[in-house]
């Protein structure tokens, strides 16, 4: 089994049962590795502005980085499956949590995952 099909069979068993399982699933029925690789490319781009910004000495809350999160949100939700606030929140402490999730985001920089945990945080508090 390779990588990628291990995390589709965690997903499901984590969350199968979801709303937004489902419409992640009728979303991406037809999608070629290519538009899969392509998405892949998009959202690590999104997680390395974020890294720019913190490097760049922003913090969590300031508007730069509160524009990567909406912009992270959006991009889930057209590509994928209805974002909210709630699901969003969750991704953010999954990015610090899930050590797979940590070490591809922190590749960027060190302490990036952090880093768009509070800032996720924050935005959802509004």
């Amino acid at each position: 089994m390779s990588e990628f099909e291990k995390y589709k069979a965690e997903a499901q068993e984590n969350w199968g049962k979801t709303d937004a399982y489902k419409e992640h699933e009728e979303k991406t029925k037809n999608y070629t590795s290519d538009k899969w690789n392509s998405l892949a490319e998009s959202m690590d781009g999104i997680l390395a502005e974020f890294a720019v910004c913190m490097k760049n000495g922003e913090n969590p809350q300031s508007p730069e980085s509160q524009k990567l999160v909406s912009r992270l949100q959006s991009y889930i939700t057209e590509n994928f499956y209805l974002c909210t606030n709630e699901i969003l929140a969750g991704l953010g402490q999954m990015y610090v949590a899930d050590e797979r999730f940590k070490s591809n985001i922190d590749k960027h920089a060190d302490g990036t995952s952090e880093f768009i945990r509070k800032a996720i945080e924050i935005y959802c508090r509004k």
